[in-house]
């Protein structure tokens, strides 16, 4: 790469100092003077003083070794194939080796650096990855767009609640090492587990404050206490707003009968809430003085309380720790010293925007490149997923990508059929067909409305 910006460097001043020369010449100074200014030698000047352009003229060169089809099929066989079956992933010299191995793959030798010149070429860098999360939850988009107006008209108290659960506590069994040769902090690489703990935090995100405790689990009692601390040191009469997860002690008929005590108000008889989506409903009920906020199942990005323990993690649980009380006090510790000087309101920008299409356009790949390793509890939720899209969002996404869709859907549906077969009892399986059946439905409805707007 640095090779490539010198290039690119050199050239840009090789034009530079043509044009200084084309440019001076063209205003009637003489070639000597310019060679000075320029510190080109006189044959440079006298040649480029008689063109009209400071490029160099085509040249043919030496033809080729290896022509387009050769780097392109190269590069093909590098990125979708595997040199384990379905799984490993090719590294430059073991690919070099395997046709070095295997001629008939490419018609000419090559070697480690000119596959990576073809993949550089290209702009490919298969061997880098990094985790992303893909939407699951067929009712994602109006629960992210609740809390994204949630974010952008905050109420006063506004906080956002997780809970870190089975941190390890990890004692290296050497003290770390400063080296002045290497200028680094060497730590040692074997520990010893001295058990977990589990971390409760809130933030305040107005402001950017976080009230933490550490306990030796995480039971529906032990976030009863804590979230009873919590409540009990904020104002008496204030709406309380908490953003959470879907974790089952979030809504537990105990944390109802809990919110109902501090709302003052009588909460509704066990039978009444005898589910977990009846409880969630309950507690996130607007006529009450405490009021949830649950992110959509697989979002837990849209809860900023997120942000803040990846910060601690960062500063704080990669050191060594010799007992719960040890790990403990750094928690604390660092949770007062991001009260008293780091804290800050975490403000929210995004509006969601782009991201149906791109739900739908990665949904879309996955079906092209990878149906053979999906199981009919993700085609369940993703048919239901882009049915809501097409009944409430259509507009956000590409007519283009609809009809892809249905194609590919019409395409795999004996594929499918048989994975939805394979993978579950008659429930899951008549769920499956039906969600299946919905689906194709409406992207027929939809792209035969569309087909004759356009006629």
């Amino acid at each position: 790469m640095a090779l490539l910006q010198l290039k690119e460097i050199l050239k840009d001043m090789k034009h530079y100092h043509r044009s200084q020369i084309l440019a001076l010449s063209q205003s009637g100074v003489e070639d000597k003077v310019i060679s000075r200014y320029t510190d080109c030698s006189m044959e440079i000047v006298r040649r480029w003083s008689q063109r009209n352009t400071i490029y160099d003229n085509w040249r043919s060169g030496c033809p080729p070794v290896y022509n387009e089809a050769i780097q392109l099929k190269t590069v093909a066989i590098y990125c979708q194939t595997t040199p384990l079956a379905n799984c490993g992933r090719w590294t430059l010299r073991t690919f070099g080796k395997y046709i070095e191995n295997d001629p008939t793959l490419i018609e000419l030798p090559t070697c480690r650096s000119t596959i990576h010149r073809f993949l550089q070429k290209q702009a490919l860098k298969p061997h880098r990855s990094k985790y992303f999360l893909h939407i699951t939850d067929p009712d994602f988009f109006p629960k992210a767009e609740h809390l994204f107006q949630l974010y952008l008209n905050p109420p006063e108290y506004l906080f956002s609640f997780d809970e870190c659960s089975g941190i390890q506590i990890l004692q290296r069994l050497a003290p770390d090492l400063q080296t002045e040769e290497m200028k680094l902090r060497l730590e040692e690489f074997e520990y010893i587990r001295n058990g977990t703990i589990d971390l409760f935090a809130f933030l305040r995100t107005g402001t950017g404050q976080v009230f933490v405790e550490c306990r030796a689990n995480h039971q529906i009692p032990t976030l009863l206490e804590i979230f009873e601390k919590h409540l009990s040191s904020l104002p008496g009469n204030a709406p309380l707003h908490y953003v959470m997860d879907n974790l089952a002690s979030h809504s537990s008929y105990e944390l109802c009968e809990l919110v109902a005590k501090y709302s003052r108000i009588e909460c509704p008889l066990a039978k009444k809430l005898d589910t977990a989506a009846k409880r969630r409903g309950w507690l996130q009920s607007e006529n009450k003085r405490i009021i949830f906020h649950f992110t959509p199942f697989h979002g837990s990005w849209l809860n900023r309380v997120e942000v803040w323990l990846g910060i601690l993690n960062q500063k704080c649980l990669k050191e060594s720790f010799a007992s719960p009380a040890s790990i403990y006090n750094a928690i604390y510790e660092f949770a007062n010293l991001w009260n008293d000087i780091l804290a800050h309101p975490f403000e929210w920008n995004y509006d969601g925007k782009g991201l149906h299409q791109k739900v739908v356009n990665r949904f879309i790949k996955m079906l092209e490149n990878s149906i053979e390793k999906m199981n009919s509890k993700f085609l369940i939720k993703q048919f239901l997923l882009m049915k809501n899209l097409i009944d409430a969002y259509q507009t956000e996404i590409e007519t283009k990508s609809w009809v892809k869709l249905h194609e590919l859907v019409n395409m795999n549906y004996d594929r499918i059929i048989k994975i939805i077969m394979n993978d579950g009892g008659p429930r899951k399986m008549g769920t499956a067909e039906i969600a299946l059946a919905n689906l194709i439905d409406t992207l027929n409805t939809h792209i035969g409305h569309e087909y004759k707007k356009s006629a």
